[in-house]
Parts: C-alpha cells; sequence; structure tokens
C-alpha cells in the first residue's frame, strides 16, 4: 500500500533515520522509500533538494498518476472491454481492437485515452454513436481479424461510405475494389435483329420507343417498320435497312456510315448532323405528300449514293456531299445553300426552285438537267 499524503521534511542523517520520522509522520511502517521515477533508494546520498519521494510499507511502487491502477490494469489499458450503442444496436469489444488494427481512424482517436473526447454514453455506460449498425458490424469484424465479410443482403455501397466516416482506409479501398468486380462489365454488344423485333414488339404502337445512343453496328433491320422511333446518337453503322420505314424517325448525329438504306422510306426524317459517309441510300423516298420536310442540314454525306432518289424540298444546307453521286434525284425546292458539292454528280437532276446559294460546286457534274439551273440559284 502507498500512501499519498503529501510532507515537507528536512533529509539528514541515514535512510533508517528518515525511514523512522516518515513512519512518526504518517502513522505507519515505513519499508520502503522511492523517487519520482519509482526508483527504489537504498542510500541518503541517492536524495537531491526537492526531490519528491514515496513511502510505503513494503508494498511495489504505484505511479499517483495512474490514479490507484495497479500494474496489471495498467498494462491492460487496451484490452478492457467497452460497449458501443450504434444506433440502437450494443457491440462489446475490446479497447484494442478499435485502436490497434486502423491507428490512424476516427474509432482509435475516439478511444485510444478514455474520456479524450467525452463521448456520450446510455444508461448502460454503452458509447452511443449515431449510426448504421448493419454497415457498422462488417467493420468491426474487419477490425477484430482484417477481413471483408459481408452478409447477404448487406450493400456494400453502404459498409463503404461507413468505413469512409469512420476513417478506415484500407477497408475503404478494399471494398471499392470489390464493389468494381462485383459489377459486371458493361456489355457493348451490339443489339441484334432478333433483340430489337423483341422490343418493337413488346412496345405499344403510340409510344415513342427511345433507342438513343444504343449500338445497332452491323446489324439487319431491312424492311422494318421503324417510324418515329428515336435513333438520336445511336450507332447504326454498316447497317441493313433496305426498304425498312424510317418516317420521321429522329436519327440526329446518328452515325450511319457505310449503312445501306437502298429503298428506305425517309419522309420527314431527322439527320442533322449525322454521319452517312459512304452510305448507299438508292431510291429513298424523302418526299412527304403532307409537306413534312426531310431535315439533313449539316449531314456528313461524302461519298454517298443517292441515285434514283426523291427529295423535293429537303434541306441539305451546308450539309457535306463532296465525291457523291445524286443523279437522277428528284432535288426540287431543295435547300443546298452553303452545301459542299464537290466532285458531285448531279446529272440528270430537278432542280427546278432549288436554293444553291453559297454552296460548292467546284467540279460538280451537271449534264443531262431535266430543267436550267439559273445563275441566281448559285453565286459560286
Amino acid at each position: 500500500m502507498l500512501l499519498l499524503t503529501i510532507w515537507v521534511v528536512a533529509v539528514y542523517g541515514t535512510l533508517s533515520d528518515l525511514l523512522t520520522v516518515a513512519s512518526n509522520k504518517l502513522g505507519i511502517r515505513a519499508c520502503n522509500l522511492y523517487n519520482g521515477k519509482g526508483g527504489l533508494i537504498d542510500d541518503i546520498a541517492l536524495i537531491r533538494d526537492d526531490d519528491v519521494l514515496y513511502v510505503s510499507e513494503g508494498d511495489a511502487f504505484i505511479n499517483p498518476q495512474s490514479d490507484g491502477k495497479t500494474s496489471d490494469e495498467i498494462s491492460g489499458s487496451q484490452t478492457d472491454w467497452l460497449t458501443l450503442n450504434i444506433g440502437g444496436r450494443l457491440f462489446t469489444t475490446t479497447r484494442s481492437t478499435l485502436v490497434s488494427k486502423e491507428p490512424d481512424s476516427m474509432l482509435a482517436h475516439m478511444f485510444r485515452e478514455k474520456d479524450v473526447w467525452g463521448n456520450k454514453q446510455d444508461e448502460r455506460g454503452a458509447y452511443l454513436i449515431d449510426r448504421s449498425p448493419e454497415y457498422f458490424e462488417p467493420i468491426l469484424n474487419y477490425l477484430r481479424h482484417g477481413q471483408i465479410i459481408v452478409n447477404e443482403g448487406i450493400n456494400l455501397f453502404g459498409v463503404l461510405e461507413e468505413a469512409r466516416f469512420f476513417g478506415i482506409e484500407q477497408m475503404a479501398e478494399q471494398l471499392e475494389v470489390a464493389i468494381k468486380n462485383s459489377h459486371p462489365p458493361e456489355d457493348h454488344s451490339p443489339l441484334s435483329r432478333k433483340e430489337f423485333i423483341r422490343f418493337l414488339l413488346a412496345t405499344p404502337t403510340k409510344s415513342e420507343l427511345r433507342c438513343q445512343g444504343l449500338n445497332f453496328s452491323g446489324a439487319d433491320l431491312s424492311r422494318l417498320d421503324l417510324r418515329y422511333i428515336n435513333f438520336k446518337m445511336a450507332n447504326l453503322s454498316r447497317c441493313n435497312l433496305t426498304y425498312a420505314n424510317l418516317c420521321c424517325s429522329n436519327l440526329e448525329r446518328a452515325d450511319l456510315s457505310g449503312a445501306n438504306l437502298d429503298g428506305a422510306n425517309l419522309q420527314g426524317v431527322k439527320m442533322l448532323c449525322s454521319n452517312a459517309e459512304g452510305a448507299s441510300l438508292k431510291g429513298c423516298n424523302f418526299e412527304d405528300p403532307s409537306g413534312l420536310k426531310a431535315n439533313l442540314e449539316g449531314a456528313n454525306l461524302k461519298g454517298v449514293d443517292m441515285e434514283g432518289s426523291q427529295m423535293t424540298g429537303i434541306n441539305l444546307r451546308v450539309a457535306t456531299l463532296k465525291n457523291a453521286k445524286l443523279k437522277n434525284c428528284n432535288l426540287r425546292g431543295a435547300t443546298l445553300a452553303g452545301t459542299d458539292l464537290e466532285n458531285c454528280d448531279l446529272s440528270g437532276c430537278d432542280l427546278q426552285e432549288a436554293n444553291l446559294r453559297g454552296s460548292n460546286v467546284k467540279g460538280a457534274i451537271f449534264e443531262e438537267m431535266l430543267t436550267p439551273l439559273h445563275m441566281s440559284q448559285s453565286v459560286r
């Protein structure tokens, strides 16, 4: 037993004399004398001025700063048990579990030393933490054995957010990898004819089918009823669209390069800024009896073959038709202002009332025209 009563005494004589004085002052049988660091003093010559000395009746030295704990209690301060109240659910664990695995985490800082953070406790003494218990359980198990084990039905994203909140970085990194691996790789393979027909049959005739951005590359969509479908920004390269009904479809910014649209119905189609380079559009019908005009403004039509197509009133403003074949096409009232028609074959075309102002007709062929081409229609 170590008495902590404080006395100021003069040191003289021998060690036995000092112990006798201590016995008389404290009313005990003083046997051992220790310095402030717990060193046993066996010679009075070791004592210096202003030294703080501790006297015991023969017990081992106990540091007063330990609040009366025994040496076993001090050495086990990191293994004492504590209870956490996480969102109303109790978890019992040791202090070392919370501080050893991830020493820089929030939990480690909260429980490394007692009451440093002033953690709130419920009536049973459990530390209150307002987080989700189902997501906290895998975190506690990870701190116990270092393995991530998540029961079925627990969302990995929820566990990841808890790990980030508590600053358990290694676990968060492993969870991110696990989440990434749990998702199947994105399937960018093109849709087949069979798959697309299934979509068509499942869609009511009055509902708009949205195929925006889908991949149909190389698919056979010939002779299908594709009216009013939104193909905006879709990949239709090398598609077989022969004799397909694309009336009023939206093909804005779609990729139609190398596609075959021979004989397709393109009445009122929207193909603004689409890419149809190298496509075949022979014998297509762009002319709508109701007056709805097809819009191909800004489209890339380099090298296309549109021979024999009906394109009355079509809008090809600022489109690129370099090296295109437009033989025997009906382009009455067409808007070709600013269009690049360099080396374009317009033999046998009907360009009555067509607007070619500002178009580039360098190297263009205008043989066997059905109607005269007036200079007022083209300025260069």
